[in-house]
């Protein structure tokens, strides 16, 4: 299975928050998305990803208040990414072996989607789910 299939079932909606943004409105929006990361996107471009670990070890070390601290001191600017003709096994074993949970998606430069590990399992476990009914079927006659 291809990252795209998920893609095409879930959708390719993926929020996001400028660099220049404080952390209590990276919060807000957490919360008002129910999502747990936004890519940062400047000028356009995709220049990093901040998640809910990054947010709180910023409150827990910052010891200021979130809306003095902003998205660019706490983002992470390596972003680990996916295209959509990625294999999901293979991406599954990057992320765990990364301990990532977000993944964005990108045809060429363009932000295509967004994929959680809670997608990858959910699409695994159904696929599973559909080859057992058919090997049972297929055993059973």
């Amino acid at each position: 299975m291809k990252l795209h299939e998920i893609l095409a079932v879930k959708g390719a909606t993926v929020f996001s928050i400028c660099s220049k943004a404080t952390l209590a409105e990276m919060a807000q929006s957490l919360v008002d998305h129910n999502c747990g990361s936004l890519v940062v996107i400047d000028d356009g471009k995709m220049c990093g990803i901040i998640t809910e670990r990054d947010f709180l070890k910023a409150f827990i070390n910052a010891r200021r208040p979130l809306g003095e601290l902003s998205v660019r001191d706490y983002m992470t600017r390596e972003v680990a990414t996916g295209s959509p003709e990625d294999d999901v096994n293979d991406v599954l074993g990057v992320m765990t072996d990364r301990r990532i949970r977000h993944l964005p998606i990108l045809d060429g430069e363009q932000l295509v989607g967004m994929v959680s590990i809670g997608d990858l399992v959910k699409a695994q476990h159904d696929q599973l789910t559909v080859e057992n009914h058919f090997m049972k079927n297929y055993i059973m006659g």
